[in-house]
């Protein structure tokens, strides 16, 4: 059961189903879309770039396009996935953007703990979306944004009401988002903490004194998103280690090779080696 919503004018895309929407990546790919996959009444198996873990039932996953995924097993799931035109074009509250607290970046995957209480609203929430979906008229494609804007509200207070650490760290918390944001679109071209330290307003030992207190280092944040999409394209393009390189900002290809190695434990040509036959 697959349900679609696409608007010509704009490119937006809505996709609502259940696990058969997840079939193309029973072998590890981008996933592609923004992404929740929801837990019904028992566990499923995931790869989240390269991490094998367990999700609980009743529990929401949120993934973010750029972020690679296998479907190791999972039964009754509900499963939404939908572009940037669809929702990210629209004005929204920071916390519950596509750069907000749920798509948080490439240093933090949320799930949502859904509460009996919780899982019976959602449920209700998901029925709206079913009927909106099968009712074709002008106003469709702003309903089901506001439909949307609901579902991601209701995650965001679930994930900050759940967490300690949100509630007492709102504001160290937001300059990480804020951080792991500019990485995000800035990582190919800039890699050095002062860039990032100079386009939020703070100095660069004020974010390392921050990141602290969460065991992150603004460095680590850069350098890990580096290699991330080093091992992307090593896995899933014909590029040569150098163009590789050259894409990620990187005039020697043998300084993104010592910096992959210190973090990996391994040479650029020993993991493709290493992994590629099993993708």
């Amino acid at each position: 059961m697959i349900k679609e919503f696409r608007e010509f004018s704009t490119g937006a895309i809505l996709n609502i189903a259940n696990e058969s929407l997840l079939e193309p990546f029973k072998t590890t790919k981008p996933i592609g879309l923004f992404t929740f996959i929801w837990t019904k009444d028992s566990e499923a198996h995931f790869e989240v770039d390269g991490v094998p873990f367990t999700l609980e039932g009743n529990t929401i996953l949120a993934l973010t396009p750029v972020q690679n995924f296998r479907l190791i097993e999972g039964k009754n799931l509900i499963v939404y996935q939908f572009n940037r035109e669809f929702y990210c074009i629209k004005d929204h509250d920071k916390e519950v953007g596509c750069a907000g607290l749920i798509f948080f970046g490439n240093d933090f995957i949320p799930i949502i703990t859904l509460s009996e209480n919780e899982q019976t609203k959602f449920s209700l929430l998901h029925e709206v979306f079913l009927d909106e979906l099968d009712t074709k008229d002008n106003i469709q494609a702003e309903m089901l944004r506001m439909l949307m804007a609901r579902f991601m509200i209701k995650a965001t207070r679930i994930l900050k009401n759940s967490s300690d650490t949100l509630k007492s760290e709102a504001s160290k918390i937001d300059l990480l988002r804020h951080f792991n944001v500019l990485v995000e679109s800035h990582f190919k071209e800039e890699h050095s903490v002062a860039f990032y330290a100079e386009k939020l307003f703070k100095s660069p030992k004020t974010l390392s004194n921050t990141f602290a207190k969460f065991k992150k280092s603004p460095l680590k944040i850069i350098h890990n998103r580096i290699i991330l999409e080093t091992k992307r394209q090593l896995l899933y393009t014909d590029k040569t280690a150098k163009e590789i390189a050259y894409d990620i900002g990187f005039d020697d290809a043998s300084h993104l090779s010592r910096l992959f190695k210190k973090i990996t434990s391994l040479s650029p040509s020993q993991f493709q080696k290493q992994h590629k036959n099993s993708h």
